[in-house]
């Protein structure tokens, strides 16, 4: 029986963690100049799940790549670019991979 138990809490972690979002994506008004993508890049990669940060400024799209099985909560994200003055309009999440994140921004540059 604790056979069987201990079985089923390892699946279910191993579906849980398999199921959190690779990367996730947001749309924030107020980025203007690289200061701006370099702050909000720094302030990011202070959370501990953090593994990547792109920030497109022509887009307003600022993107994070978690560390596996790790996550920030959505609340977390907002009061970091909030605090930071810039506004959060949506926050979306995805298994997508960064760098599919950023060949889709590059191929969208005029």
């Amino acid at each position: 029986m604790k056979r069987f138990q201990f079985l089923l809490a390892v699946t279910l972690f191993v579906f849980a963690t398999g199921s959190m979002a690779a990367t996730i994506e947001m749309t924030v008004n107020g980025l203007v100049c690289a200061f701006c993508a370099q702050g909000i890049e720094k302030k990011l990669r202070k959370f501990p799940a953090t593994a990547e940060v792109v920030v497109n400024l022509e887009h307003r799209l600022v993107a994070v790549s978690l560390k596996d099985g790790q996550d920030i909560p959505d609340v977390d994200l907002r009061k970091a670019l909030t605090d930071a003055g810039y506004t959060v309009k949506t926050i979306s999440r995805s298994e997508t991979p960064i760098a599919d994140v950023r060949e889709r921004l590059k191929q969208a540059q005029p």
